[in-house]
């Protein structure tokens, strides 16, 4: 594990140092997908699945797990039921409780308002669910449970009336078999409809529509490289949550804490896939050190060190800073994913970061609690976009819109600014729509046109008493 002498370009000689830093992680901005030609291959998908219907989406479900898609009956759903235990099923229902109740919480938070703000102007907004929402789920290797709780169960709270759920059937044994507490968890969580489909695919299918799946108006899930890069394709045909692509970890430690801490929180989210970024920033060195050494020899005994192993060779991070300022700083420019704080003031940065999907503050939180359980959501913002959105929440299924109505002698003052504002705009229609209640409400009005490059002349409206 070779020092690495590169520095953050920003800041010169006082830089953090890298004591270990994955090879793919030092080429690579952190804004770019990790994985490469995505683009191409999710815009050939699309257009096959928008042009060709259930015949191209089950080309590709054929090709990437093995059978046709399918929409789950009573029947199915109820086989799933069957076949977990009561103590999977009441554990489910723990996690959800836990989630609808914080997403209630926000959801009562929005407020309608309606106010007089000047004599008769009364302005206000409403806030209104989304009718028509899909909701993806990842499955495969590692069937994504607590997504159903996060997507679909936050739709329900905020009042969605057509969600549709899907997720991909299991990799390996025989084809076709349904992820049972997955599809068990959508169905508790409100899912009106539920299908075994994943990848671009089924993001393209949710977005289009096909001969027998109804298309949806905004669509909601964390996915892999693949599914992020199709939601951002889709985007405008419909909304999407926000782009949360392969997961990413960066823990902000002082010596407080032990690597046996470290070593499980990095490489309890290293082992999602072969290409999460896991980051310790630290004032302590000795703690970067003996992070390094245990997460070397963990790799050697946990189960899925086959995932885990290759996301640190390749994409994890170990700086070493002075001070808290630059760990805050680093931070900050990382905008991590899940932003795990085990320190001793672990305040000073639930105040003053700025940049982050999810806070995990202090030692006895952490990642995998929010990952499935404590009530917050779990679909979070990857790839920096923490600079400039929030998590999946009630209030992205949500939408938020004004209205306005006024009095006659509001609508008198109101449109005497309004006509010379777009007068001095050169629109000549927008300040008909002022002058015609001028006219009719205010005694003795002139309609007045500007003439002239700087609209320096006014003339009465032509035919005006």
């Amino acid at each position: 594990n070779p020092r690495c002498p590169i520095m953050f370009a920003s800041r010169g000689a006082r830089a953090p140092r890298w004591l270990y830093r994955g090879a793919i992680s030092a080429s690579k901005a952190r804004t770019e997908s990790s994985v490469g030609n995505v683009a191409e291959v999710v815009s050939g998908i699309i257009q096959d699945v928008r042009q060709g219907g259930n015949a191209a989406l089950d080309k590709y479900c054929l090709k990437f797990d093995r059978v046709p898609h399918k929409r789950l009956s009573e029947s199915d759903i109820e086989g799933c039921l069957k076949a977990c235990s009561s103590q999977e099923l009441a554990d489910v229902k723990y996690a959800q409780n836990n989630i609808r109740r914080f997403a209630q919480l926000q959801r009562d938070s929005m407020k309608d308002i309606e106010v007089e703000t000047q004599p008769g102007v009364i302005l206000g907004h409403k806030h209104l669910p989304i009718r028509n929402v899909g909701c993806y789920v990842p499955g495969g290797k590692f069937p994504m449970i607590a997504s159903a709780h996060m997507s679909v169960l936050t739709a329900k709270v905020a009042g969605c009336e057509r969600v549709l759920a899907c997720t991909a059937p299991m990799p390996g044994g025989e084809p076709g078999r349904p992820p049972n507490l997955t599809v068990v968890a959508m169905h508790m969580a409100g899912a009106d409809e539920i299908y075994l489909m994943g990848g671009a695919q089924a993001i393209a299918a949710m977005a289009y529509g096909t001969e027998t799946i109804g298309s949806v108006d905004f669509i909601a899930g964390p996915g892999n490289a693949f599914v992020a890069e199709a939601k951002k394709q889709v985007f405008g045909k419909v909304g999407i949550d926000l782009l949360a692509g392969p997961t990413e970890t960066l823990l902000l430690c002082d010596d407080s804490v032990d690597a046996e801490i470290t070593t499980a929180d990095l490489l309890g989210q290293a082992e999602h896939g072969y290409n999460t970024p896991a980051i310790l920033v630290t004032t302590s060195e000795k703690l970067a050190v003996d992070t390094i050494a245990r997460i070397e020899q963990e790799l050697k005994i946990i189960p899925t060190a086959e995932t885990a192993a290759v996301s640190w060779r390749d994409w994890g991070e170990v700086i070493v800073v002075d001070n808290d300022a630059e760990m805050l700083e680093v931070a900050d420019e990382i905008a991590g994913e899940h932003v795990q704080v085990m320190h001793r003031n672990w305040d000073y940065f639930k105040q003053n970061l700025r940049n982050y999907g999810g806070l995990f503050l202090g030692v006895e939180t952490n990642v995998a609690y929010g990952d499935k359980v404590i009530g917050t959501n779990h679909t979070l913002p990857t790839q920096t976009s923490g600079r400039y959105t929030g998590g999946l929440w009630v209030g992205k299924f949500i939408k938020t819109h004004t209205y306005q109505h006024i009095s006659k002698e509001a609508s008198v003052e109101v449109g005497d600014y309004c006509s010379r504002l777009c007068g001095y705009e050169n629109f000549a229609g927008h300040k008909e729509q002022a002058d015609v209640r001028l006219r009719r409400w205010k005694p003795g009005y002139d309609t007045k046109y500007y003439e002239g490059s700087q609209n320096q002349t006014l003339l009465s409206r032509p035919g005006a008493k």
